[in-house]
């Protein structure tokens, strides 16, 4: 199964087992669910339902993962068992939270998981159901978890990685945040000597969806050629890093290691060397 789905086929698709989770982001963003989202959607709060509260970015980040128990308690709340159809939609074209909703449920070890090719405009143009009407459904049996199943680095894995050059880190977040012109969210510009900067944007044409995924294969084949192969991916905050590691998954590629804790983290650290290309 492709981790992508378009509007269209999501119209064409109405399996028993299937749930939609909307996780647009923002200080408004559950009042703009309730105001409109697709029908039977239920949602999910990228600050309390994919990331733990941390009061010390500087170690974990500014959205670390919670507990994996935490996180079952928030799979049952929204009625998901592990035989369910997942698809995940947010308003920046799978860019935010629907990436790291759909990363998150992967390495808690569902199946079926899809995030919506062009996020809640593009279901908009192509004429889905939408409703603003309080969607009410059953929980589920808590699923038990051990660990996270996909991979994921830590800041010392990353540092000890690049001393070694046994990795290629990537980082997704806009040229401009990595080359150190400047920084709109964190503390510090510039960004992780070592790192190489393909901006997550990339994933995406003109028209707002993910690249065919023989054109993603292409394209990061070039990037990558004759770099380590071993890959870890970060962001800011370790959200946007998702998108990217989707777009892989998307092409075909082996899922390549989340670092979380991501510039938030590193550039926290006073002790980090802190790159700039200006």
């Amino acid at each position: 199964m492709l981790p992508i789905i378009s509007p269209k086929q999501l119209k064409e698709f109405s399996p028993e087992n299937l749930i939609i989770l909307d996780v647009q982001t923002g200080k408004d963003s559950y009042q703009n669910y309730l105001n409109q989202h697709l029908k039977n959607a239920r949602f999910v709060d990228l600050e309390k339902d994919l990331a733990e509260t941390n009061e010390n970015a500087a170690f974990g980040g500014r959205h670390p993962l919670p507990k994996i128990q935490k996180f079952a308690e928030t799979v049952a709340r929204l009625g998901i068992s592990e035989d369910s159809h997942v698809i995940i939609y947010d308003d920046k074209n799978g860019a935010n939270a629907a990436a790291r909703a759909w990363w998150m449920l992967k390495s808690f070890g569902l199946k079926n998981v899809q995030v919506l090719d062009g996020g809640i405009q593009a279901a908009q143009k192509e004429g889905l159901a939408f409703s603003s009407e309080v969607e009410t459904f059953e929980k589920s049996e808590i699923i038990t978890k051990e660990q996270w199943l996909l991979p994921v680095s830590s800041l010392e894995d990353v540092e000890n990685k690049l001393t070694n050059d046994s990795a290629t880190i990537v980082d997704v977040r806009d040229a401009y945040r990595y080359k150190g012109e400047s920084e709109p969210i964190d503390l510090v510009a510039g960004h992780i000597p070592g790192a190489i900067n393909i901006p997550f944007s990339e994933n995406l044409g003109e028209d707002g969806n993910f690249l065919k995924p023989e054109v993603l294969r292409e394209k990061y084949s070039k990037l990558l050629e004759n770099k380590p192969e071993k890959l870890i991916i970060h962001c800011g905050s370790g959200v946007t890093a998702c998108h990217t590691i989707l777009a892989l998954a998307y092409a075909g590629f082996e899922i390549p290691n989340l670092y979380v804790g991501s510039w938030s983290e590193w550039s926290r650290r006073e002790e980090k060397e802190i790159a700039k290309e200006i």
